[in-house]
């Protein structure tokens, strides 16, 4: 028999006698070949749609993944431009006001002083003057003006600290790995997430307890590991926001492990995420949200970053009813070092 790829094949009837075969016998055999052709033709067409559906189940999961990274790659380029836009546009502005306001505050000073001095060489001013003191309220002014100057510098020095904050998230101009604390991009990320953090109607205050261990340098691509801190974070806060606990919290810790790595959990106390939801977080374009509330991207880019950037681990914890933990794994600066001096000394 001949078969699709070329080869041919032979099915042989023998008997230990001579005999003459029928016709019957012989047409037997050529039905019997026929299927058993029809059987191997069959078979080699299933091993190569199964092939073939391999290949396309392999490159639609390519094609999603490219999909997913040219997302990610827009969007956290269109945020990182428009936070270091706002961020580059706010300081200027704050700065000139930050640093007026000291001359301000010590021009202000040295003219209440003046009138301190006036009021005490002139005890009994004329009729027009005193009539003005009272109008104004003199005495209320020049205890309440220095007061006032102080509450603009300190709320100076607030939007200072929030552009900054802005300015350590995007990290436009750091694309590449550096060292980097990873304390400052957590606080970064809380501090452009404070609003979300506050009471809202009968919705209470949400709690972030920090508890920071010694951690080393992480060589990291910081812009991109902030997103995972902003993603996990805003799902925590989803999750608690959309729930009935009395005292809300997020807890946030930060530990070294095995020497060589660093782990950061991110805990809530809201009601957890069911066994069949878990199995699917880090699935592209998977949400829970309703239509225009997420897109499904914010954890699987967060596991590429993570798994495939920075050959960490990313997984989730969590217990229906006791609250979610994210645990973030990746190498520490020290046994990157280490690496790279074995490699020196081996050249």
């Amino acid at each position: 028999m001949q078969m699709p790829d070329g080869l041919l094949g032979m099915l042989i009837c023998s008997d230990a006698k001579a005999r003459n075969w029928t016709e019957d016998e012989v047409e037997l055999l050529q039905t019997v070949m026929e299927q058993l052709a029809i059987a191997l033709n069959q078979a080699d067409l299933y091993t190569q749609t199964s092939t073939k559906a391999q290949e396309l189940e392999q490159t639609l999961q390519e094609l999603r993944q490219t999909q997913t990274k040219m997302v990610q790659s827009e969007k956290m380029s269109s945020l990182g431009q428009l936070v270091a836009g706002v961020a580059h546009e706010i300081n200027n502005p704050v700065n000139f006001i930050s640093g007026n306001l000291n001359y301000a505050s010590e021009y202000t000073r040295d003219l209440l002083n003046l009138v301190k001095l006036y009021q005490q060489s002139y005890p009994n001013p004329m009729t027009q003057i005193q009539a003005e003191t009272q109008k104004i309220d003199l005495e209320f002014l020049m205890s309440d003006l220095p007061k006032l100057l102080c509450s603009m510098q300190v709320g100076a020095e607030r939007i200072q600290k929030i552009v900054l904050a802005l300015r350590n998230f995007s990290r436009t101009d750091e694309a590449e790995q550096k060292a980097v604390n990873i304390h400052e991009g957590i606080d970064s990320t809380l501090m452009i997430l404070q609003s979300r953090l506050k009471a809202k109607g009968e919705q209470p205050d949400i709690q972030v307890i920090q508890n920071y261990g010694e951690l080393p340098l992480v060589d990291c691509y910081p812009g991109q590991l902030n997103q995972v801190f902003m993603n996990i974070l805003s799902n925590a806060i989803d999750a608690l926001e959309n729930t009935q606990v009395l005292s809300p919290k997020i807890w946030i810790l930060t530990k070294p492990v095995g020497g060589d790595r660093i782990v950061i959990k991110i805990v809530d106390n809201g009601l957890g995420i069911p066994p069949e939801v878990q199995s699917r977080l880090f699935d592209p374009f998977f949400t829970t949200k309703p239509v225009g509330k997420g897109t499904g991207l914010g954890l699987s880019i967060s596991y590429q970053i993570v798994v495939e950037k920075h050959k960490g681990q990313l997984f989730c914890l969590s217990t229906p009813g006791q609250g979610t933990e994210f645990q973030i794994e990746i190498l520490s600066i020290n046994q990157i070092s280490q690496a790279i001096k074995s490699r020196k000394i081996l050249n």
